[in-house]
């Protein structure tokens, strides 16, 4: 047993090494560098024209995506979760596709797609419809890289749950509307939650398939992490480091975020059994 207790505390003390070393060090040295010459500067940075077009880029583009993905989501965490079907497999498959897929593989995919020697970009291009190195080439590649988080949040919920409450509401006469927001929102609206939070987190944070597609034009569509990039290549470490502390301080956030969500999911399916 003292054999067992040391090799238990060995095992803890290389975890946290680990988690020092790898990831707390780093993290901690984005908000030193930030801070290195004072809040002065780093306000300074933050305010400048192109970072505050890039931070609203990055912004506008969650929150155009957002509403899609939800709506994806469900549609494809009901469709996978609740009916059975021939090729629902591959269905379910697919929707790791996003995460095997190098994000710059998946902004050159969509730059041969819409680029002008694409497939259709010469018909967009002659129709005055302007896709690629602009903000809806950006918002597309995101929107691919970020949609199955949803329904891959929901499904293993719904699956566990099944679909017994929504039949006999079916049975009773309610309408499609009223099932949703009466019968399965409150059943899922903790693991919907907790697909927002990564989806959002995701798209704020996206770099190799928005550097394929947005052509990288100042104050246009340089997102955050782009202007990051260019920041830094240019010696600007304080506009870079500013910036980037505002990416770190949304991956706390977000695990700060989950953290709650798991835990009041965990404490009402407690009450749930204790009733």
């Amino acid at each position: 047993m003292k054999d067992f207790r040391y090799a238990k505390w060995l095992l803890i003390t290389l975890a946290l090494g680990f988690f020092a070393i790898v990831l707390l060090a780093p993290l901690c040295s984005i908000f030193y560098y930030a801070f290195a010459q004072g809040i002065h500067f780093f306000l300074a940075s933050l305010s400048n024209e192109e970072a505050l077009a890039a931070i609203w880029l990055s912004l506008k583009v969650a929150l155009i995506i957002l509403p899609i993905n939800i709506f994806i989501g469900v549609v494809m965490a009901w469709t996978i979760a609740y009916f059975n079907f021939k090729g629902k497999a591959i269905l379910t498959a697919m929707l790791d596709l996003p995460f095997s897929l190098s994000p710059v593989v998946v902004g050159l995919m969509f730059l041969l797609l819409f680029g002008l020697d694409g497939l259709v970009g010469n018909w967009l291009f002659e129709h005055g419809i302007r896709v690629i190195f602009a903000v809806p080439s950006i918002v597309i590649v995101t929107l691919f890289v970020t949609f199955p988080l949803i329904a891959k949040s929901l499904i293993p919920t719904m699956n566990a749950q099944g679909n017994s409450e929504e039949q006999a509401a079916i049975i009773l006469g309610s309408n499609g509307w009223t099932l949703f927001w009466r019968v399965t929102f409150p059943k899922i609206k903790w693991a919907l939650l907790y697909g927002i939070i990564l989806s959002n987190a995701r798209a704020m944070g996206e770099f190799g398939a928005v550097s394929v597609v947005s052509g990288h034009i100042r104050g246009l569509t340089n997102t955050l992490p782009l202007y990051i990039e260019i920041s830094y290549n240019e010696y600007q470490f304080v506009a870079a480091f500013a910036c980037a502390s505002l990416l770190a301080l949304l991956a706390l956030f977000t695990l700060g975020l989950k953290y709650l969500v798991s835990w009041q999911a965990k404490r009402k399916l407690n009450n749930t059994f204790n009733k």
